[in-house]
């Protein structure tokens, strides 16, 4: 009885196993969507960039990514007294390409934007026959930068490296969302790894903490990428943001971290553009500090 048993278990085992077969899955062609990264931050002009999506299984490439910009575009930005109308600019890439940005017409300065603190601000695009529209706000300066300072990196790590810290106040009262960008040496702002924080922790608090180097996202990410060095001029920026760009880049940055981790859960992108682009239009309320580390 017991051989009979085992002897029918291995017939099982071979039964189910030669009926495996390869499964294809043909997945559908997606039409490109617009994709929107708008901006306006105090003191500033809005700045608007606007691409084509492509395919997830795509192969990437700069000229790919290059020719994925949009020109064309009819682009308006209001604060609710004025509405102007913004320009197309181009750069010539290294390859050959264009890129296309919109920002203030100096034609028409009666109407131009600049960003203000606690103001709203509505975006207008049409594209290629479609409309959509986004609404952000530059909120006040509420979480106060107290002062920067920096201390050696952690025993293990190489001599020059060294801690960015930030010792900074949050007012009392729920609703305060950050983002900060590191600029190294000359390099442009790079925002951290993850940029954006609300305050359900430090509510109310003056606190200290590490300041992560912002790094670029076009390749992989560098071994002791958090540290500065000794020698570095280091600029923060810390910027208050809306809870939409702050949901924007809280879902955009776990989908980052997401990718290729077979056990990560799907994340969707939440965006702020209506009539079915992808992307955002961010309020940034920025704030700036500079420090020089010695050798």
């Amino acid at each position: 009885m017991k051989i009979s048993t085992t002897l029918l278990l291995l017939l099982t085992v071979l039964f189910f196993s030669s009926c495996e077969k390869t499964v294809d899955f043909k997945l559908s062609v997606q039409e490109p969507k617009l994709v929107v990264e708008a901006t306006i931050e105090n003191g500033q002009a809005p700045f608007v960039y606007l691409s084509r999506s492509i395919e997830y299984f795509s192969s990437v490439s700069y000229d790919i990514l290059a020719n994925s910009s949009v020109s064309g575009a009819e682009i308006y930005v209001s604060d609710g007294t004025r509405t102007h109308k913004l320009k197309e600019y181009s750069i010539l890439t290294p390859t050959g390409s264009n890129f296309f940005y919109y920002t203030n017409d100096p034609a028409t300065p009666a109407t131009a934007i600049t960003g203000q603190l606690n103001s709203n601000y509505t975006l207008r695009i049409t594209s290629n026959g479609k409309e959509y529209t986004a609404s952000t706000r530059i909120p006040g300066i509420t979480r106060q930068i107290d002062s920067v300072y920096w201390k050696p990196a952690p025993a293990g790590n190489p001599a020059e490296k060294v801690v960015l810290m930030v010792k900074a106040t949050d007012p009392a009262g729920f609703g305060d969302y950050i983002r900060y960008f590191t600029k190294q040496n000359r390099d442009p702002f790079y925002p951290g790894l993850n940029s954006v924080y609300d305050d359900q922790i430090i509510d109310g608090t003056t606190y200290e903490v590490q300041v992560e180097r912002g790094i670029p996202r076009t390749g992989s990410i560098p071994e002791n990428y958090s540290f500065f060095n000794r020698g570095d001029t280091v600029t923060l920026k810390l910027a208050n943001i809306d809870k939409a760009t702050y949901d924007f880049w809280r879902t955009m940055e776990f989908t980052y971290a997401s990718v290729g981790n077979p056990f990560s859960s799907p994340t969707k992108v939440i965006s702020n553009v209506t009539g079915g682009a992808l992307g955002y239009f961010g309020g940034y309320a920025a704030q700036y500090r500079t420090i020089i580390i010695p050798r």
